[in-house]
């Protein structure tokens, strides 16, 4: 028989916040927690959302230690995240955590085998795969409309300056899934292998905390069982580029490319399978066929709130932070597309209705371990990289 509540602890309050205000609203939640180091942040946490103090903790193991307690979503700094995960399962209870799902593949190979050994949900909570425009590619791609898929590329473009300093120097490829999950996700395919070259320099300092010198890195992705490619790039240094999560699919019938700017739209193109008829200098002067017809609009994406409980469908368009009360996340990504109260309505949801999460560990393990293998292959000067089958940890 299926549980009606479920309680919740939210870890890191920085970027986490927005969590919190989406647990605190769902209809099959009923007691949310918060642990954050930071007492201002607590704080602020309890008196916006009317938090009990006795649910406020400045430590991850006070709420382990918690029975009543059922699941733990992870937003913490990327080094935290495979040791907290494996913390959380092995401390009998669900984990939703926040990307890079490790740092290493052996992190993500721990993380597996402690999601086995509990006999627990891991979600890996990628934004991208609930965004507006995944989820309108997913739907055309499900009726047909692209007909079949031909090539994929995506791009992280992110400017990291000032941002927290275990973030100073991160190898770009490391962080890779908000760029490859929606190609990877629409494939359907897993991840074979990788080759990559990083491309120019950043600061000596920078350079320090990671050992990797790269300004830019950039990778192709073979899949198994499939003829696709995927094109993957990232920075985080030293780029005169402004912000994007983005990506591009190329189908037979139509494709899809990302806005070049943030204030425009997407665009769409159709080839119609007529052969478009153009001037050819000849001593006939007739017109000839050459290329097929391709129609090109601007789309624009539609909101998928409708697919939530009501209590929360609001988070797709209004968000905790907002130009008065920023996030770095919010100022250069715009709120993720709408995906947040998508992220915590599916954790949710799995849990009481007993099933996986659609992105589990070893998905997740595939599309971060993507981006570690490829920055191997950069610094090994594209060496071809085999990613390892997750799904055989034990």
């Amino acid at each position: 028989m299926e549980k009606k509540k479920l309680n919740v602890a939210l870890v890191g309050l920085s970027f986490g916040l927005e969590f919190v205000a989406i647990y605190c609203k769902h209809p099959d939640v009923d007691k949310v927690y918060v642990v954050d180091k930071n007492q201002k942040l607590l704080d602020i946490a309890r008196e916006r959302y009317s938090i009990p103090k006795e649910q406020c903790f400045t430590d991850l193991q006070q709420v382990l230690d918690i029975e009543e307690i059922e699941a733990v979503h992870l937003v913490t700094p990327p080094a935290t995240h495979a040791p907290f995960s494996v913390r959380v399962l092995n401390a009998g209870k669900h984990c939703g955590c926040t990307i890079p799902m490790g740092m290493s593949i052996q992190e993500l190979e721990d993380v597996i085998h402690a999601r086995k050994q509990s006999g627990k949900n891991y979600m890996f909570m990628e934004t991208t795969i609930f965004q507006r425009e995944f989820l309108y590619m997913k739907e055309l791609y499900e009726k047909g409309a692209l007909g079949r898929l031909q090539y994929m590329s995506c791009a992280h473009y992110q400017d990291m300056e000032g941002w927290p300093d275990y973030w100073n120097g991160f190898p770009p490829l490391m962080h890779p899934t908000h760029a490859v999950a929606p190609c990877l996700m629409l494939a359907g395919h897993l991840p074979d292998k990788v080759y990559a070259k990083g491309s120019g320099k950043v600061r000596k300092e920078l350079e320090e905390q990671y050992g990797c010198p790269f300004a830019f890195e950039s990778a192709f992705i073979s899949l198994k069982d499939s003829d696709i490619t995927i094109e993957m790039e990232r920075f985080l240094y030293g780029v005169a580029r402004s912000y994007s999560e983005c990506f591009r699919v190329y189908g037979e019938n139509k494709s899809f490319e990302w806005q070049q700017l943030a204030d425009e739209d997407p665009v769409l193109y159709t080839r119609t399978g007529v052969l478009e008829k153009v001037d050819i200098i000849s001593d006939s002067n007739e017109k000839s066929n050459r290329g097929s017809e391709i129609k090109e609009e601007r789309i624009k994406i539609p909101d998928y709130a409708y697919l939530l409980p009501k209590e929360i469908s609001g988070f797709t368009t209004n968000t905790v932070y907002d130009n008065e009360n920023t996030h770095l996340s919010f100022a250069q990504g715009g709120g993720h597309g709408g995906s947040h109260p998508h992220l915590v309505h599916e954790f949710v949801r799995s849990i009481l209705e007993d099933r996986p999460c659609c992105i589990d560990d070893i998905m997740g393990a595939y599309w971060t371990g993507t981006g570690i293998c490829a920055h191997e292959s950069a610094m090994k000067g594209g060496e071809v990289i085999h990613i390892p089958h997750f799904e055989n940890v034990e």
